[in-house]
């Protein structure tokens, strides 16, 4: 069995960043995202990245990492609302932004993971996400074509991988690191632990090794909050 695990994130990416590549990121927020494979693509120095992801973090967190040094030419995203560098960058046309409905978006990844090159939904018809996309009629009703996406490189991050790459994922970071990691034509992982081969339950794992063609510890991480809302304590 070839040897997987490599001994840091820069390593782990070694040979397989370039200007102009798209990367399909996991993570949902500040949860489960790759965050020491982020911050070896931003020591790397690599630019004009297309970023399908479904946030880009929040300012200096995250993708926003790689907003902040301006290596990201596009993002394919959801949900932006937390990022004011974000914010800033598309509205000075600064960044190229193709917005995406969140289950659009986790379709695409699959997609394009499963080889399926596009697909008809209901989703965004009569809207601004519909235009320039072909529609067409189901049964009298319209639906308008997306395309499934195929990275160049996946990066994600799990709570517990086998020395083979079998992933588990905890919780709500399944959401996305799942089909990121299937529409990259590489993927790199990140993960909490990595335990030896037999030790997973197989029917517990939720991304099989296959898929994963290099894998690094990252661990320990520091719980990051996304968004702290406080109040104060109430008096008698």
């Amino acid at each position: 069995m070839a040897n997987k695990i490599y001994p840091d994130a820069a390593s782990a990416l070694d040979g397989l960043l370039h200007d102009g590549m798209t990367i399909a990121a996991g993570g949902f927020g500040l949860c489960g995202i790759p965050e020491r494979l982020i911050d070896a693509i931003v020591a790397s120095g690599v630019t004009g990245l297309t970023v399908a992801s479904n946030n880009a973090g929040i300012d200096n967190e995250g993708l926003g990492k790689l907003l902040r040094t301006r290596q990201i030419a596009k993002m394919i995203s959801s949900y932006v609302g937390e990022n004011k560098e974000f914010e800033r960058q598309y509205l000075a046309g600064e960044l190229e932004v193709e917005f995406c409905p969140q289950g659009t978006l986790a379709e695409r990844m699959r997609a394009g993971g499963a080889g399926i090159p596009g697909f008809y939904t209901k989703t965004g018809v009569g809207t601004k996400v519909a235009e320039g996309k072909e529609v067409k009629s189901f049964d009298g009703e319209d639906y308008i074509l997306e395309r499934g996406i195929r990275a160049d490189l996946a990066i994600i991050k799990g709570w517990k991988a086998d020395e083979a790459g079998n992933l588990v994922f905890r919780k709500t970071a399944r959401n996305f690191n799942a089909p990121a990691a299937t529409c990259g034509r590489i993927c790199v992982a990140e993960v909490e632990e990595i335990v030896p081969v037999g030790s997973l339950d197989p029917d517990a794992i939720h991304l099989p090794g296959v898929y994963v063609k290099r894998l690094v510890l990252g661990a320990p991480y520091d719980k990051k909050i996304e968004f702290r809302t406080v109040r104060s304590r109430e008096t008698a």
